[in-house]
C-alpha cells in the first residue's frame, strides 16, 4: 500500500497560507473593531479583494474545486460580493477556518477514489514483486491493468464514464479536458503502446524498463490524484 504523507512539504506549506492569512484575518478584525456583531469601520475594500482572492485560491488548492468549502467561498466571494462589499469579510473568514481544519486533520477525501487507489496499489505492489521475481510479462500485464482502470475510474470521477473505450481515447480524453498535464502528459503518450503489447502478448516488445516505467508513472498517479 502507498504510504500517506508523500506531499507532507506540500501539505506543510498549504498549513502556512492557512495560518497566515487567519492571522491577517484577525488583525484586521481587531483594527475594525468587531465586536461579533458589527464593525465599528468596515475593513477597506483593498483589504477585502486581497482577501478573499487568497482564501479563494488556498481552499482551491487544499480541498478541490469540486469541495463544499470551495464552492461555498466561492459562492460568498463571488456571488454575493461581486463587487468589492467587505461585509462578507466575516463568512470568507470563517470558511477559512472550517477549510484549515478538515485539510489539516484529513477529513478531505473521496470515498470513492480512496477505495480505488488502495485497490490499484495493491496491483503494484503485486506487480513490482513479480518484476523483482523476472516475471516481467506477469508484471506488464498487471501494471497495464491498474493503469488503464486507474485512467479510467479518475475520468469516471471527473464526469466521464470511459467504458469500452480504448486506452489511446482515455489518455486524449483527459489531456484535451487538462486532468492531466506536464511530465504526466509527455509519459502516458507512449503508455497506450505497451498497454496494447501487453495485452496482446507481444512479449518481446516490451522490456524490464517499460515495465518500471508505468509502475512509477501509476504510483505517482495514485499519490496525486487518489488519496493513497
Amino acid at each position: 500500500m502507498l504510504a500517506k504523507g508523500k506531499n507532507m512539504n506540500y501539505k506543510e506549506k498549504i498549513l502556512k497560507k492557512f495560518d497566515e492569512l487567519l492571522a491577517e484575518g484577525k488583525t484586521i478584525f481587531n483594527s475594525c473593531g468587531w465586536n461579533g456583531k458589527e464593525w465599528q469601520r468596515h475593513p477597506s475594500d483593498i483589504d477585502y479583494r486581497r482577501f478573499k482572492t487568497e482564501a479563494l485560491n488556498i481552499i482551491r488548492c487544499a480541498c478541490g474545486e469540486s469541495s463544499d468549502h470551495y464552492n461555498e467561498m466561492k459562492s460568498v466571494a463571488q456571488d454575493k460580493a461581486m463587487s468589492t462589499n467587505s461585509y462578507y469579510f466575516k463568512d470568507c473568514y470563517g470558511i477559512l477556518e472550517a477549510a484549515k481544519k478538515d485539510f489539516e486533520g484529513d477529513y478531505l477525501f473521496n470515498l470513492e477514489t480512496e477505495i480505488s487507489g488502495e485497490i490499484f496499489a495493491d496491483f503494484i505492489v503485486l506487480s513490482k514483486h513479480a518484476l523483482s521475481e523476472k516475471n516481467k510479462d506477469v508484471a506488464a500485464v498487471l501494471a497495464c491493468a491498474a493503469l488503464e482502470d486507474a485512467l479510467k475510474r479518475f475520468a469516471k470521477i471527473n464526469g466521464e464514464d470511459l467504458s469500452g473505450k480504448d486506452m489511446s481515447e482515455v489518455v486524449n480524453y483527459l489531456k484535451s479536458k487538462g486532468l492531466v498535464a506536464g511530465a504526466q502528459k509527455s509519459l502516458l503518450d507512449v503508455m497506450p503502446k505497451i498497454r496494447n503489447y501487453a495485452m496482446h502478448a507481444e512479449w518481446d516488445k516490451i522490456t524490464h524498463e517499460d515495465v518500471s516505467s508505468i509502475i512509477g508513472f501509476v504510483e505517482q498517479f495514485l499519490v496525486q490524484k487518489f488519496s493513497v
